[in-house]
């Protein structure tokens, strides 16, 4: 026994002195992969309240007041629940909106969204209802009923715009 004792001792203070090894002399060692940064999506958060990200940074002009432009979005309740979107879900296509960046006819924090927005460009924002739908003909609004009656329903909760600004007419 005393035999099969210390094989078993020299070998777990063999295996015990390998780590010990490759610690001292890196390059024995794997080399481990080069660590990157993680990507992270900054919020701004403008001063009524309005919180956006910017997904993609789009290239070319940037968005004005007083431009008209064509947008695909999706609109979403606060809550995560499905509200309406110009891009269908199964087959890809796309019904883009064309809105003018005037304060009259769109909601207000959606056109705080687009300005300064490039072609492109693609932003998630966080819209409180102080700037959103306070009436029922500002735009984007679905012409079918059911979206339009659950959005105006619900026109006192955030929502939650994902915007593509497509381009500046």
């Amino acid at each position: 026994m005393p035999v099969k004792s210390f094989q078993r001792r020299l070998f777990l203070e063999f295996t015990g002195f390998i780590p010990a090894i490759l610690y001292t002399i890196p390059v024995l060692a794997a080399p481990l992969p080069e660590m990157k940064e993680p990507e992270v999506i900054r919020t701004m958060k403008l001063a009524d309240g309005v919180r956006f990200q910017e997904i993609v940074e789009g290239e070319g002009m940037e968005a004005r007041e007083g431009d008209t432009v064509e947008i695909n979005y999706v609109c979403r309740r606060s809550n995560g629940y499905f509200v309406h979107s110009t891009v269908d879900q199964f087959s890809g296509d796309s019904m883009p909106v064309i809105l003018p960046l005037d304060e009259n006819k769109i909601i207000e924090g959606l056109k705080e969204v687009l300005i300064g927005m490039k072609v492109g460009g693609k932003r998630r924002a966080l819209i409180p209802p102080s700037v959103g739908y306070t009436n029922e003909y500002l735009k984007p609004i679905p012409e079918e009923f059911g979206p339009r009656r659950s959005l105006l329903s619900h026109a006192n909760e955030p929502l939650v715009f994902e915007v593509q600004l497509m381009k500046i007419l």
